[in-house]
């Protein structure tokens, strides 16, 4: 149900104490109090209505001819706290205060209300002082906050993402839904000399990019610290220790500079990628994302309200399967881009690969999911017949029809779900999709079946923090509250799970 807000009045003031009296307790204001502010010349109130209900109020006072303006009460219901009523509230109490001449808004909030003082932070509000035992009889000190009316408002927050869930330190900064700087250092080199990634020497390249990445992307967006609203970081899933430097150096950032954090879901970061490159996410979607890490199919009907995991590979991801039969064929890592180079002129129809899960049994229980560990077997055993028979083969052949049937598995599975589901749109991602015959194949099934298809910029792709910091800025235009700082790296994080 939408949320109507309105200015309050005499008539609303019994629900209004009802609400006050549940929300206070011992610092709840007297009913002839309430009632004298409700009519007072420089005092806007305003109600938070749920189909008539009184989900929440709050206050602003502003005397003619002064330049400041004080926030004097805020109120959400319990049960419906969390789901930025009271970003609404706040945004119309800051509007009102520029519309009636403020330059500054002041307002008082108990020490112990951590959440309260996260969502006022959101709109600029820093601790100037403190009032010593001022709620009583309880004996909490209140902090004194202030922000700047010239502060520009929240609808397109300037948000610095961070990401390290495998092996690329990304971070970038996004205001709204453009993007201001994307940088990224990858530790593929270090990894390459064991064919794949190790997740110790991944979680020591992030401690070492980290800081170089972060002042690097400040300076490509031409900001400061200072500059921005918000932090956006993944925490899941991924690989937990690089997971860890990623989350621990978005909290003490957070910390440091007061800024609220927003902890977010890789594979949906993905998926928001989109927004970064034509402004908006059109839904439903079904998003392919296929990684080294990662081989998911979802449906996306709403980015922060409604994702849903049709499925996902039971073994093996896409990019690891290409990485091991690289090292099969004497290829060098990562696989994905030598398979592609070798696979160019080669036959993709020289051999039948199997397709994993394809089958009629198979599909009963497993239509949206995949499976490329047989794949895999099955092309070191093709090699290791010819070698055992002396006989030579083409790699190129072998790479071409391994790749074939990945990329026929991927993209029927994906056309499967956009006609099951009716969605006339698939959207892309994840490193893999740099493979040429994966957007060649996508691109003819899906206007053979009319579908629209989405494929971002390949900087947009594979894992970065811009991505991160796109959902982080839809969170907070949606009026979400920021993260508390006790949340954790979630190396399984669920894709349903938008914000930790």
């Amino acid at each position: 149900m939408a949320i109507v807000i309105r200015e309050a009045n005499g008539l609303d003031l019994p629900e209004i104490m009802k609400l006050e009296i549940s929300s206070f307790a011992n610092d709840a204001w007297p009913e002839a109090t309430f009632h004298s502010e409700l009519d007072a010349p420089h005092t806007y109130y305003i109600l938070a209505l749920e189909d008539e209900d009184l989900v929440g109020y709050a206050g602003l006072s502003k005397l003619a001819g002064s330049d400041q303006a004080d926030i004097q009460t805020i109120a959400v219901r319990e049960d419906k706290r969390g789901l930025g009523i009271g970003r609404q509230l706040m945004d119309a109490l800051t509007l009102e205060a520029k519309t009636r001449g403020a330059k500054e808004i002041f307002l008082e909030v108990r020490a112990d209300n951590s959440v309260a003082q996260k969502l006022y932070k959101v709109f600029g509000f820093k601790q100037i002082g403190t009032r010593k035992r001022y709620y009583q009889p309880d004996g909490v000190d209140a902090f004194i906050m202030k922000t700047d009316i010239k502060r520009k408002d929240n609808s397109e927050p300037v948000v610095l993402g961070i990401e390290t869930s495998c092996d690329e330190t990304g971070v970038g900064i996004v205001r709204g839904n453009q993007l201001l700087a994307n940088i990224i250092s990858s530790s593929m080199d270090k990894h390459a000399i064991f064919g794949g990634v190790v997740p110790e020497i991944a979680a020591r390249a992030h401690l070492e990019a980290l800081t170089p990445v972060l002042n690097e992307a400040l300076e490509k967006a031409n900001l400061t610290l200072d500059d921005i609203d918000a932090i956006a970081v993944t925490n899941g899933p991924g690989l937990a220790g690089a997971l860890m430097v990623g989350v621990g150096a978005a909290k003490a950032l957070s910390v440091a500079t007061g800024k609220p954090i927003y902890a977010v879901n890789h594979l949906v970061g993905h998926v928001g990628a989109d927004i970064l490159d034509r402004g908006e996410l059109h839904t439903p979607t079904i998003a392919l994302l296929v990684s080294g890490g990662h081989t998911s199919l979802l449906l996306v009907r709403d980015l922060l309200n409604d994702v849903v995991l049709l499925g996902e590979t039971i073994d093996d991801a896409a990019g690891e399967a290409f990485d091991k039969v690289s090292r099969v064929l004497g290829l060098s890592y990562p696989g994905g881009p030598e398979i592609d180079r070798v696979a160019k002129e080669a036959n993709p129809n020289a051999i039948r690969f199997p397709r994993g899960l394809t089958l009629p049994k198979d599909m009963e229980k497993h239509r949206y999911d995949f499976s490329f560990s047989g794949l895999k077997t099955a092309v070191a055993r093709h090699v290791e017949l010819a070698e055992s028979k002396g006989e030579e083969f083409s790699i190129g052949d072998v790479a071409a029809s391994f790749r074939e049937a990945v990329v026929d598995v991927l993209i029927k599975k994906a056309i499967s779900a956009c006609k099951d589901f009716e969605v006339p749109r698939l959207l892309l991602g994840g490193g893999v999709v740099a493979n040429s015959r994966l957007r060649e194949v996508a691109r003819e099934q899906c206007e053979a079946n009319g579908i629209e298809l989405r494929i971002p910029p390949f900087s947009l792709c594979t894992d970065n923090g811009a991505m991160i910091a796109a959902i982080g800025a839809q969170l907070i235009m949606a009026g979400r509250a920021p993260s508390t700082l006790d949340f954790s790296a979630e190396s399984t994080l669920p894709v349903t799970t938008v914000q930790s």
